[in-house]
Parts: structure tokens; C-alpha cells; sequence
């Protein structure tokens, strides 16, 4: 933990704050059974949204989202205060409420079964959605805001950031969002459903619209780095543009901009559907029979899993859990250009887990910034590189004959 934020504050003496102006969690199944009943995330119109968007345990199923008005350093201390407590055995409530020892600072925690709490600086709207359809929406200001354990509901903080060109919508957004989230809760929708819903309403209405990402805190996935900054300082990717093309038919898919560039799919001739980042979102949470769980090792290129998963699933779809299919259906991508950077694979290179839907990729990144592999040709590489070198011989041989034929005819001579 010393190291980790050792290495946490010299990042921040290198970057701008951030704050994530909208934090929510939602619960619609507090017993925990329903693989998405339980969700979170944040977006913000600020920079560096990787600092506040979420902090999540697989194994304790919790998740914390931070952000107010004070400094890195006290938001680092109080993330870390409240995950320490939250591994200690601390409720919701008693983590969040830790936040108030740090001026400006909030956090909001939740978990499946224990509920959802907010604590320190913020202005918030708690919904409790009861058996018999009854909707309560309460707003709150600062100090501390409880989702109790067992009850279905939401809390939403939202704010609007200076230089957003929508600021002064906030007030009205939050609790219009806090309304729909209720009666998405009572209809009988699922978490991670209900959170891209919001992500849209609060995006296209608050303009607080930059990414962020969310959790499944039940079957503990998330959206990664797909809405995060790929540079620091800058803003996350707009979470009510659109973010990819698809296929509806086999799944294949292709994202901004390189998606302006496909009108049908390269495999059937299917007309592509264009889908936004709020609906990217849903789907890369929403767990269903059909989920594949794909995890990219060797290399961190920004938007090289997200592709991978279209192109892995759309092959299990066709030719169930092959891993020869699968590493056919990737070199096939890197042939195309959908993916760069990368060697191409081998069946070997794909570990394969068909009764927990999972596969493991293993890419080995190119040298020399490459950004395709070198082709496969019937003849070797060596004997490629001999006959250059033969080349650039007899290259140097006439630069010199031009340079010095004077010399080279009298010596000649």
C-alpha cells in the first residue's frame, strides 16, 4: 500500500485534478443472486477521469467512486482510508463516511448486499424503490446519504463543472435522473441497464458527458480504459457520441473513427448499427448467456481488448470455444488492420475456459514500433535480407563510380 501510493503521488505532481461531478450506484437485486443487479460509475466534463471513475474488488464486491472539490492528495488519502475500512470489515455508510475528514472530498461506496452510501462534499439524490412499487426520491447536501441494506434503489451525486457550456442544468438533471432511475428500478430493469440509461440522460442534458466507465459489482467486470483519457490531462471519450459499428447478425464490430470508414460488414454485407458509448457501456457490463469474458495480456495498447472481445466473441458465436478458430479469427483482424501492433497467434496463445466463458489472449507486441507483421511469403526472410544486402553493394559501388570516375578512369589508365 506505501508503494502504491508513493507511486500514486508522484503521478499527481504531474497532472491536473480531477473530480468526477457524477457518481451513481444502483441496486436492484440487494440479495446479490443477479449477475447484474448491482452497478456503478462516474463521468465528469473534467480532465484525467482516471483519477475518480471507480475503484472496484472482485473478490469483496464492493466498489468506490470519489471525487469533490478539494486536492489529489486528501482524495488519495480518503480512497485509501475507505478501502482500507471496507477490507476491515466496514459497512457502506461507516466507509463513506470517513470522507468528511477531508475537505471538499466525497466518497460513495456500494456493494450488492449492504447497500450504497455517499459521504463528505456533495449534493445527491438517495431512491429507495419498495416491494410494493412505492418510489422515494430524497435530496441530500453534504455529510452523509445511506441506500440501506436490503432495499432496491439508487444514489446519484451531480454537479455541473466550470466551463461546461450546459452549467446551471444540474439541479433539474439530478433529480430527473434520480426519478427515471427509480422507475427503471420498479419496471424491473437491471443495474447495469439503468447505468447507461443515466449515463445518457446525464450526458446529453448536464453536458457532464466524459468518460469515466462503470462496474458490475456483482460479477465484477468493468469498462477499463474504454472511456478513459489515453493522455494525460485531457478529457475521457464522449459518452453520448458514437462509439463503434456492429453487425447484428454476427457481431463483428469496428470503433471510431476507423467505423466511418464501414458501411456494411466485411463478412456478410450486413448493414452496420451504429452504437453509442452509453450503449457500449451496458453491453460490455451486462452479463447474459451469450457473455464472453475476454483478457488481453502482453500488451496495453488503448482499445486493443474491446476489439479483441468483438472479434473472440463473434468467433465463438460461429465456431463455439476453438481456440484454432479463434486465433484464425484474430491473424485474420491483424491481416485486415483491425488490430495493430501486434504478432500474429497461435492456438497455443489462447486459453480457453468454455465452462466459465472465459479466454485469455496472449499478444506479443511488434519491435520497432511495427504495426503489421511481416508477410508470410514462400521464401525465407534470410534470403530476402541477402539479396538487400547484395542490393545496397552494388548501390554503393555505383555511388562511387559516379563520385570518383575521374580519379578511377586515370588510375585506370
Amino acid at each position: 500500500m506505501k508503494r502504491l501510493l508513493f507511486s500514486i503521488l508522484i503521478c499527481l505532481m504531474l497532472i491536473t485534478p480531477a473530480a468526477a461531478t457524477c457518481n451513481i450506484i444502483i441496486i436492484t437485486d440487494p440479495t446479490g443472486k443477479d449477475p447484474n443487479g448491482a452497478a456503478a460509475g462516474s463521468m465528469s466534463f473534467q480532465q484525467n477521469m482516471f483519477q475518480s471513475t471507480f475503484l472496484l474488488s472482485k473478490d469483496k464486491h464492493f466498489a468506490v467512486l470519489s471525487g469533490g472539490e478539494g486536492e489529489s492528495i486528501p482524495r488519495l488519502q480518503a480512497i485509501v482510508a475507505t478501502i482500507q475500512s471496507l477490507n476491515s470489515g466496514a459497512t457502506p455508510s461507516q466507509a463513506a463516511a470517513l470522507a468528511s475528514n477531508y475537505a471538499g472530498i466525497r466518497t460513495m461506496v456500494g456493494t450488492p448486499t449492504q447497500g450504497a452510501a455517499v459521504g463528505g462534499y456533495f449534493h445527491a439524490y438517495v431512491v429507495i424503490v419498495d416491494t410494493d412499487g412505492t418510489i422515494t426520491v430524497t435530496p441530500y447536501s453534504g455529510g452523509l446519504a445511506v441506500l440501506p441494506a436490503g432495499k432496491k434503489g439508487a444514489i446519484i451525486h451531480l454537479l455541473n463543472t466550470p466551463g461546461n457550456p450546459m452549467y446551471g442544468t444540474a439541479d433539474t438533471v439530478r433529480q430527473q435522473t434520480a426519478v427515471n432511475m427509480g422507475k427503471n428500478i420498479r419496471d424491473g430493469y437491471s443495474a447495469t441497464y439503468i447505468l447507461g440509461k443515466a449515463f445518457e440522460e446525464v450526458s446529453n442534458d448536464a453536458g457532464e458527458k466524459y468518460g469515466g466507465g462503470g462496474t458490475n459489482l456483482v460479477s465484477g467486470i468493468t469498462t477499463g480504459d474504454m472511456f478513459t483519457p489515453e493522455k494525460l490531462n485531457t478529457t475521457g471519450y464522449p459518452m453520448n457520441t458514437p462509439y463503434s459499428k456492429v453487425c447484428p447478425t454476427d457481431s463483428w464490430s469496428v470503433g471510431f473513427p476507423g467505423a466511418d470508414s464501414y458501411q456494411v460488414c466485411p463478412i456478410d454485407g450486413t448493414p452496420l448499427k451504429t452504437i453509442y458509448a452509453y450503449d457500449a457501456l451496458i453491453n460490455a457490463l451486462t452479463v447474459t448467456g451469450q457473455t464472453v469474458q475476454v483478457s488481453v495480456y502482453g500488451t496495453d495498447e488503448m482499445g486493443l481488448k474491446e476489439t479483441t472481445q468483438e472479434i473472440v466473441t463473434a468467433s465463438i458465436k460461429k465456431h463455439g470455444y476453438n481456440n484454432l478458430e479463434i486465433s484464425n479469427s484474430i491473424n485474420k483482424a491483424i491481416d485486415n488492420g483491425l488490430l495493430v501492433g501486434i504478432n500474429y497467434v497461435e492456438p497455443k496463445d489462447v486459453n480457453v475456459k468454455e465452462s466459465s466463458r472465459a479466454v485469455g489472449i496472449y499478444f506479443k507486441p511488434l519491435p520497432d514500433h511495427r504495426t503489421a507483421p511481416p508477410w508470410n511469403l514462400p521464401i525465407s526472410s534470410s534470403i530476402l535480407d541477402l539479396i538487400g544486402n547484395m542490393q545496397t553493394a552494388i548501390g554503393l559501388i555505383l555511388v562511387l563510380l559516379v563520385l570518383f570516375r575521374s580519379r578511377l578512369f586515370k588510375s585506370f589508365k
